[in-house]
Order: C-alpha cells, then structure tokens, then sequence
C-alpha cells in the first residue's frame, strides 16, 4: 500500500446567510463551509476517516470494507480517500444495487470500490461472525470500518471542528448545527466543544427513529472522560418521513433555498438541518442576538 495520509484540505471557509427574518429577528446565521475542503473528500467524512486510515496503514492493511445505503456520503468518501491513498475498498450495499446506479454508488466505483449488495435482513446481520466470514471468505481479509465510519477513532477525529467555532462573548450566546445520521459528528463535536458554555448545540436528525440519536450521542459523549460539555440537544421533528425521504413541505424549503442562496443543498442530510433550522427560526426558538453557525456537512454530488 502506498500513499501519503496528509491530504491537502482547504480550512473552511464561513459565509453568512443574509435573508429578511433573521434580520427581524436580530439573529446571525453563518456556514461552516465542510463541502468545500477537498474536491473528492468532503464533508465531515474526512475527519471520522482521518484516524481511521491512519490506524489501517499502521497495521498494514490492504483492503478496507465498510457498510452503507445506496445514498451514503460515507461510502463516496471512503471510495475517494481509497483512490488518492491506493486504499482497496470493498462497499456492502444494502438492499439492490439498481442501474443505472446513482450518483452517489457511480462515483464510488469510478474510484475503484467494489460494490457488493445484500439483502436488508442480511444488512441487520452486519456485525455477526457470520456474515463477516462469509464476506471474509469472498474478499480475502480487510479492514472493517462501521457503518458511517462511526468508531471512537471517527468520534475522536470530529473532535476537531469545536476548532472552526467562534467564539462568542456575552448572552444569548451561539449555536451549533449540524445534521446527524449517526450521532458520531455531533458527539465528537461535543466533546470538543467541552468547557465551551456560551455554545449550545442542535442536532437535526435524518432518522425517522425518535430518541436513538439522542441516545447514541450520549455514549459518544460518555465513552471518555467529558467534563462540563455545553448544552445538546438532537431534534426529531425534520427527517421528512425518514432516511432519504422527503416531502412537500421539504421540497419548498429547498426551491426556496435556491432562490435566495448560493450555497448548495441536498435533500438527504444539510437540506433537513437548514428545513429544520428555519422552522425553529420561524417559531421564535432563538432568543435575539443568537449567532447561529450551521455546519455544511457535505453531501453534494
């Protein structure tokens, strides 16, 4: 195996939304532009992958094998960081790999993954010996990356982006968000933001599965020895009917984003976060003066 871990990431940049309500409102809403530090590895994938991929090339791995849905950022991103560091990657798929294949599995194999489907009782089997040996037996031996990347390596890695959050004197303070699909971002992001007070953060989860976010950044949080984290929070209320779904009042959110805004969106993770976000926005959620900074997870294809 070849390659060089150190990618060359661009520091993200922040914009800043200028629309009518939050001017009513007296709040500031800025993006942590995550979409933009590397033209193949985007996103907040890069930092669960970054530890990850050092640990792999330490113990001398070859072939790396993860899990994900047909519309998973992180298998594109494992695909990317697998073809710049000459990484085999194998890709397990749940449910059919349809054809045409969409964009998100087309990039993936243009970057040399391996796709491979299983049928989704076998996808709930992921973790079990059995499975494993069986893809052990086709593949040769790998690597296992979690599905999403998410492991305390990844959780451990998002830590680093409390660094990119300004920040802020006086009340009300700032917030944080970010949309979740696993809880591991949000938990390292968290667990880096500790002592940080003034800071509250809101994660929007994708998941039509109330509470278990929540309940799974919890362990994120107290899988180490976090003192004083700032206030979290993970809203259930702006998946949209559930992972990939979406809806009417979903798809005007994101034509009227398009309208008023330069930066792009997907419907699957940063659209439901920005949806949500200005439903709270509507609903006086925010006290005035509030600086919110949305984290642009990525996505984009």
């Amino acid at each position: 195996m070849s390659g060089n871990l150190e990618l060359e990431i661009t520091p993200p940049r922040i914009d800043q939304i200028r629309l009518p309500i939050l001017d009513q409102r007296s709040l500031t809403l800025n993006v942590l532009r995550l979409d933009q530090i590397h033209p193949l590895v985007t996103g907040n994938k890069w930092f669960k992958l970054k530890r990850n991929i050092a640990h792999i090339q330490q113990k001398g791995f070859t072939r790396v094998l993860s899990f994900g849905g047909a519309y998973s950022n992180h298998i594109r991103t494992l695909a990317g960081v697998g073809k710049i560091l000459n990484i085999e990657t194998i890709g397990i798929i749940r449910g059919e790999l349809a054809e045409p294949l969409n964009p998100v599995l087309e990039f993936a194999q243009e970057q040399g993954m391996l796709l491979h489907s299983i049928d989704r009782a076998s996808y709930r089997q992921k973790y079990k010996d059995k499975l494993l040996d069986k893809l052990r037996s086709r593949f040769g031996d790998f690597y296992l990356l979690p599905e999403g990347g998410s492991n305390e390596l990844a959780v451990k890695g998002c830590e680093a982006l409390a660094h990119f959050v300004p920040k802020v004197s006086g009340q009300p303070g700032s917030c944080v968000a970010l949309p979740c699909g696993t809880g591991a971002t949000m938990g390292g992001l968290v667990r880096g933001l500790a002592y940080r007070r003034e800071v509250t953060v809101l994660g929007f989860s994708v998941l039509k599965a109330p509470g278990y976010l929540a309940a799974e950044v919890a362990r994120w949080i107290h899988a180490v020895s976090c003192k004083q984290p700032p206030a979290w929070r993970v809203i259930d209320d702006y998946h949209c009917g559930g992972y990939a779904k979406s809806n009417a009042e979903l798809a005007a959110f994101m034509d009227f984003w398009e309208a008023n805004s330069n930066i792009p969106l997907e419907p699957v993770y940063t659209g439901k976060m920005f949806y949500g976000l200005f439903k709270l926005i509507e609903s006086g959620y925010y006290p005035e003066g509030t600086e919110i900074l949305a984290i642009h997870t990525g996505g984009l294809h």
